[in-house]
């Protein structure tokens, strides 16, 4: 008794809802749907270029300090190799864990080199991707547009139902996109 109550609620709930998006979109106003691709745009930013140069430029001082690790690393191994037959079993296993350390610390150091270098991806891209988002929602709203999707997620578009405002969006950023890479001509 008490679960039939639950499934016919839970079917009011779902008619209601089904009358709520038939009265909100009506056939007479169509949805109007737009498409955009941001990453076209934001590789075509003098910003996001910027950024990339700061990013290979942390990415090789973080390198050279672990090209140094490396070589200490490298130097240790060569010196305990030539003496290995000299040292003590003690003296051999201390140095054998000296060794293991320092490889497992360089390990570590670039593991660590690459999260830091991923956050810091992170943090300078993010007031660009805003500005992106921004340019969108200006362009979504100007041209009314209900929804805009990324044009990766568009499997089937038929013309004239849909908008591609990349070209929009590029313009309002004063930035230039080659026509062969926009999303129209992707799909």
């Amino acid at each position: 008794m008490r679960n039939r109550r639950i499934v016919s609620k839970a079917l009011i709930g779902i008619v209601f809802l089904l009358g709520l998006l038939k009265a909100e979109v009506s056939p007479a106003q169509s949805l109007r749907i737009g498409y955009t691709d941001p990453d076209v745009i934001i590789v075509n930013m003098k910003e996001y270029q910027n950024i990339q140069q700061q990013l290979q430029k942390e990415a090789q001082e973080g390198q050279r300090a672990l090209q140094e690790m490396f070589n200490e690393y490298q130097e240790k191994l060569e010196r305990y190799q030539r003496q290995q037959a000299l040292l003590s079993e003690q003296r051999r296993r201390e140095r054998e864990q000296e060794l293991l350390q320092l490889q497992q610390e360089i390990q570590e150091a670039s593991a660590r080199q690459q999260q830091q270098l991923a956050q810091r991806e992170a943090e300078l891209m993010q007031p660009l991707l805003e500005r992106v988002q921004q340019v969108i929602d200006q362009v979504a709203q100007a041209q009314n547009l209900d929804i805009v999707l990324r044009a990766q997620a568009l499997l089937y578009v038929k013309e004239g139902r849909v908008v591609d405002i990349t070209r929009e969006v590029a313009r309002r950023l004063g930035i230039q996109v080659p026509e062969d890479t926009t999303a129209k001509q992707q799909n």
